[in-house]
């Protein structure tokens, strides 16, 4: 009895990706020209299981040579969006699409200039209507016996979203040598065995500016240092918060002008912060936490001693260390 209930759960599931093959088409082949073409990366969304399905699928993208990131839709309305540029393809996946969190933001990315493709069964769903393709991955049945839990629905995302990635692989014509860069032994293994000192910002390379500074002087500091960020410190460079861009954006849309609010009116009052001792992986793994891109680093007098972003532990058009560009993608 067991046995067969394992065995009727792999019929249904390969059954469930089997009926996409003749679904694949047009769209698909529209989504491939239009992320080859791509100026930007490619973000993956998705809540809940269909969110481990993206995590999964964007990192098949970054290894394999497509730039990726997985952005969380509930943590996007909450400043995450500004990790998004308009040269940006957006990958959306729901099963239903109907899922509120995914679907508030569509608008908000289309505003900014990404193209939307979604993976979803709701052909005339929400998300459907709010995407540029349609990449359609329903199922007849979910393995599960109640209906409820995305087995057969997750499980043919995630096979189409490897189609893609197969696909751009070809497309791209990467190779081995390519794909030993991003693998442990190469540059990405080595970023995530190293310190969180390796790569922090450091000395002038740090955005900051002192309590009671305007925010027109803030916003300065933030497009000069390109990080989406800035540290708010004391006299005695203690940290006492951060203004990010997510910041910046819930402030307008409570006040018509923030240029002479001051920093401390709205900055996050105790943003998160690390020992230069840990690695980069443990820091990956707190942004992971706490859906968060920056993470600062302070002695133990709680001065400011170096700023770690996302992007270089992950690397981002090169490997940089404390600012010295050393290995090239």
């Amino acid at each position: 009895m067991l046995i067969e209930e394992a065995k009727e759960v792999l019929r249904l599931e390969a059954q469930g990706i089997l009926s996409l093959v003749e679904r694949v088409g047009p769209e698909f082949e529209k989504a491939v020209n239009l992320i080859m073409k791509a100026k930007g990366r490619v973000i993956i969304t998705g809540m809940g299981k269909s969110g481990l399905v993206a995590r999964k699928i964007s990192a098949t993208f970054s290894s394999t040579g497509t730039p990726s990131f997985f952005l969380h839709p509930a943590e996007a309305s909450h400043g995450d969006l500004g990790m998004v540029k308009g040269n940006d393809i957006v990958i959306a996946i729901s099963n239903g699409g109907n899922t509120p969190e995914v679907n508030m933001i569509l608008p908000l990315l289309r505003e900014m200039g990404a193209k939307i493709i979604s993976f979803t069964g709701g052909l005339n769903s929400p998300m459907s209507k709010a995407s540029d393709i349609v990449i359609d991955v329903g199922v007849e049945k979910e393995a599960c016996p109640m209906g409820l839990a995305p087995t057969t629905s997750t499980t043919a995302a995630l096979a189409m979203g490897d189609a893609l990635a197969v696909v751009l692989i070809n497309q791209r014509r990467f190779g081995r040598d390519d794909f030993k860069k991003f693998h442990p032994g190469g540059s990405l293994g080595e970023r995530l065995s190293s310190k969180v000192r390796d790569f922090m910002l450091t000395g002038e390379r740090i955005p900051f500016v002192p309590v009671g500074t305007v925010i027109r002087e803030a916003i300065r500091v933030i497009n000069e240092k390109k990080i989406g960020a800035t540290l708010v410190v004391d006299p005695q460079e203690r940290l006492v918060g951060m203004v990010c861009d997510g910041d910046l954006r819930r402030a307008l849309a409570k006040h018509e002008n923030v240029n002479d609010m001051r920093v401390e009116e709205l900055m996050t009052g105790s943003p998160k912060t690390v020992d230069e001792e840990l690695t980069t992986a443990e820091a990956l793994g707190l942004m992971e936490l706490y859906g968060i891109t920056h993470l600062v680093v302070v002695d133990r007098h709680h001065r400011v001693k170096g700023l770690l972003h996302l992007h270089d532990i992950l690397g981002r058009e090169e490997f940089r260390v404390n600012g010295a560009y050393s290995i090239r993608r």
